[in-house]
């Protein structure tokens, strides 16, 4: 106990911990997207109604309008869609979609980036020149655009069945590839960098293997960038798949995502229906935004130019 108090007290006297409990920002954005992490986390238990078991739904209660206008009602607090699913609920289960896919796209192009960073600029030479040649060219297409060629190939390779069960990996592979060129030319920057300190020269004299170092020594060295990246990429990975879905090549229609939410309720925006899309899409910019906030925050307090 006395050496976990005292890891809580340090832990609770580091500037970050400081700089974070001084920003209002920083404290906003962060219960903001714990509000958001925990309403798609325990949404079994809190929405109000399970869009997804048809034994539930009605289609005499679709296109309900919220609770507060004239036609609307206490059991639909923000109405419902027109297939007279709660939009609540929707929001709350599509959050976990686009929650989970922007994580775990997040982490693998983390992965990906951070290994060839690693490689590149450690071992220098022909490879080093490959992997950034190939990541410039990677540079010159947009990440949507990427991302819409690799679902498509894996549309056409796969069969639609298959495709349907692996829609979400799909769509983590694509996303991942699309970003993994940012944390391979950050890492390799500072692999440059930190490969030429004494440090280094002295774990090789004292026959420290090559990944060893990269591994125990030169990344732990690299990380502060690499988590400021990580932060903001997790909006822009939830955008880039809010965008896929709405565009109709992301998760299938049987797991909607805020992005699909968002495409249905278009369809009915001239007809006057506009809870249906402007709710998921208030969703989808508050969880972003709250994101980037803390992205900003880490940015600056990782700084040290700042301080």
């Amino acid at each position: 106990m006395p050496a976990v108090a005292g890891w809580a007290r340090r832990a609770w006297d580091h500037d970050l911990a400081w700089s974070f409990r001084h920003s209002p920002v920083a404290l906003l954005a962060a219960f903001l997207t714990l509000v958001c992490i925990g309403g798609a986390v325990l949404a079994p238990w809190v929405a109000p109604q399970n869009p997804y078991d048809s034994a539930t739904l009605s289609l005499s209660d679709g296109f309900t309008p919220p609770a507060w206008t004239e036609k609307g009602t206490r059991k639909y607090l923000l109405g419902t869609d027109d297939q007279g699913r709660d939009v609540l609920s929707t929001i709350l289960y599509g959050a976990r979609i686009s929650l989970g896919v922007g994580l775990a796209s997040v982490l693998f192009s983390a992965l990906l980036g951070v290994s060839l960073g690693l490689v590149s600029g450690y071992l220098g030479g022909r490879l080093d020149a490959f992997i950034m040649r190939v990541a410039d060219i990677q540079l010159s297409f947009p990440a949507i655009l990427i991302a819409l060629l690799i679902d498509g190939t894996a549309r056409i390779a796969l069969p639609r069945e298959a495709h349907d069960a692996l829609a979400l990996y799909v769509l983590v592979v694509a996303i991942g590839l699309s970003k993994w060129v940012d944390y391979a030319r950050t890492v390799r920057g500072s692999t440059l960098v930190e490969k030429g300190k004494d440090y280094v020269q002295a774990a090789r004299v004292i026959g420290r293997r090559p990944l060893a170092i990269m591994v125990h020594h030169v990344l732990p060295n690299a990380m502060g960038p690499v988590l400021v990246i990580a932060t903001i990429n997790i909006a822009t990975a939830i955008i880039t798949e809010a965008t896929l879905s709405f565009l109709g090549v992301g998760v299938p229609p049987t797991q909607p995502s805020l992005g699909t939410l968002i495409r249905v309720g278009n369809d009915f925006l001239i007809s006057g229906e506009w809870w249906i899309s402007l709710f998921p899409g208030a969703a989808l910019v508050l969880l972003v935004l709250a994101v980037n906030l803390l992205g900003d925050w880490l940015r600056d307090a990782l700084n040290p130019r700042l301080r």
